[in-house]
């Protein structure tokens, strides 16, 4: 065996690669629509702020907490929803709008007061899902971004 060179003595030197054209698509792809999704959740935060800031509500005086603020986000509008049904209740003698007799005048007020509160709980369900699709967004651009990573890492 003289002049032979023992194959496992040789050094190379590690080269990054390029990722496999699937791996690299896949990452690219989940960059692209993680980057949509939070600019998608980004742009609903801020129509549904805009559109409570139209409406000019403020939280009552005798609310638990956030007395006064503006409703702008989902933690003021749960303390006007939750005011508004304590107001609605003191009005009704403790009645729902489901409890009152169909003739009683106080149904009507019961009535305004749980789409008042429908329409903040709504607003506060809006604010979720625009977290839940920017939060989504963030983990898809995270995993496209690793894809890319491992794509790339050394032979």
């Amino acid at each position: 065996m003289s002049g032979q060179v023992d194959d496992t003595q040789r050094t190379t030197t590690e080269q990054p690669r390029r990722g496999s054209g699937g791996s690299r698509f896949a990452g690219i792809v989940g960059i692209i629509i993680g980057a949509l999704m939070i600019l998608g959740g980004v742009a609903a935060w801020i129509g549904v702020t805009t559109q409570l800031a139209e409406e000019n509500i403020v939280v009552s005086d005798d609310a638990a907490f956030a007395q006064g603020q503006q409703v702008l986000d989902p933690i003021t509008a749960w303390a006007q929803a939750e005011v508004i049904q304590k107001h609605a209740l003191e009005a009704t003698g403790g009645q729902t709008y489901a409890e009152l007799d169909q003739d009683d005048p106080m149904r009507e007020t019961a009535a305004t007061a749980s789409y008042l509160r429908t329409s903040l709980f709504t607003s506060i369900v809006a604010f979720g899902v625009a977290l839940l699709a920017a939060g989504t967004g963030v983990i898809a651009v995270l995993y496209g971004w690793s894809l890319l990573a491992l794509g790339r890492r050394p032979v």
